[in-house]
């Protein structure tokens, strides 16, 4: 089914779920994800510049992880949700390959960060599931043609 726009009831979807996102397992496993890598973070010498950027980084993905689960969960069309999917797996992958950077720097308490790690890892396991129960026919075509539903192309449909 094609997205319907007119639909009356979308305002009250949108605030039916919205409060139920801080519930999602998923958004309860980034918050932890954030708040593991914060008190990492703390760690980080003030004096190291290379470090301090990475801290940066590092906490801009864990935030990532909460922040378009929410966005995701605000929309009912499976483009704008696998985008948002997208962004998630993208600051996952960054953070979960942030060791390596780390020692590279000299962080003398790289090891703490296979918590993180495994943090991701069960992560990952909940986002699978969370794409999963997507509704791959609320949408609009995607004419750039990344996040179509399967078996819908860019050109599907003409220009309106």
């Amino acid at each position: 089914m094609f997205y319907d726009d007119d639909d009356e009831d979308d305002e009250d979807d949108y605030y039916n779920r919205s409060g139920d996102v801080k519930n999602l397992p998923i958004f309860k496993k980034g918050e932890e994800i954030r708040d593991v890598v914060s008190l990492l973070a703390d760690l980080f010498p003030e004096d190291d510049e290379q470090l301090q950027f990475l801290k940066d980084e590092m906490l801009s993905n864990a935030h990532l992880l909460t922040v378009k689960i929410v966005g995701a969960e605000a929309t009912e069309l499976y483009d704008l949700k696998m985008e948002a999917a997208t962004f998630i797996r993208k600051a996952a992958c960054d953070l979960m390959v942030m060791n390596h950077s780390l020692a590279a720097f000299g962080f003398e308490n790289v090891d703490y960060f296979q918590i993180v790690r495994q943090l991701i890892e069960e992560y990952r396991l909940l986002f699978i599931d969370w794409v999963a129960g997507f509704d791959k026919w609320s949408y609009i075509i995607d004419r750039w043609g990344l996040f179509n539903p399967p078996g819908i192309g860019p050109f599907d449909y003409p220009e309106f």
